[in-house]
């Protein structure tokens, strides 16, 4: 099924945004997780990514998969926040900042490559 969220099409059952955190970020998986199983894929804190940023990068990169960039100046924060409206926790938006950006609606996922 293709949604909005990850996880829904009803942003309060998987994300923390302005219309419903209190102005606070708070405890991963006390909403509920997308298919994978992944919680806070939506909402919460934007996830910094590996991948450089480019406006038009999705219009002329890979379909499949897409690596992004080889170089670039600002890195790719998806996700949205707690301090966002539900617009910035949509799958497909893509925000970007420069790397030494610390805010506090920013935040990363460990992952481990199995």
């Amino acid at each position: 099924q293709n949604y909005v969220y990850s996880g829904s099409n009803d942003a309060d059952e998987v994300a923390w945004d302005t219309s419903n955190s209190g102005s606070d970020t708070h405890e991963v998986g006390t909403k509920n997780s997308n298919g994978l199983g992944l919680y806070d894929m939506s909402g919460n804190v934007f996830e910094w990514c590996n991948d450089w940023y480019d406006n038009g990068y999705y219009s002329n990169g890979a379909v499949n998969n897409p690596q992004g960039p080889n170089i670039g100046t600002n890195r790719v924060l998806r996700g949205g926040s707690w301090i966002n409206s539900s617009y910035y926790s949509h799958i497909s938006y893509r925000g970007n900042n420069v790397p030494s950006s610390s805010l506090l609606d920013y935040g990363f996922r460990c992952a481990r490559d199995f």
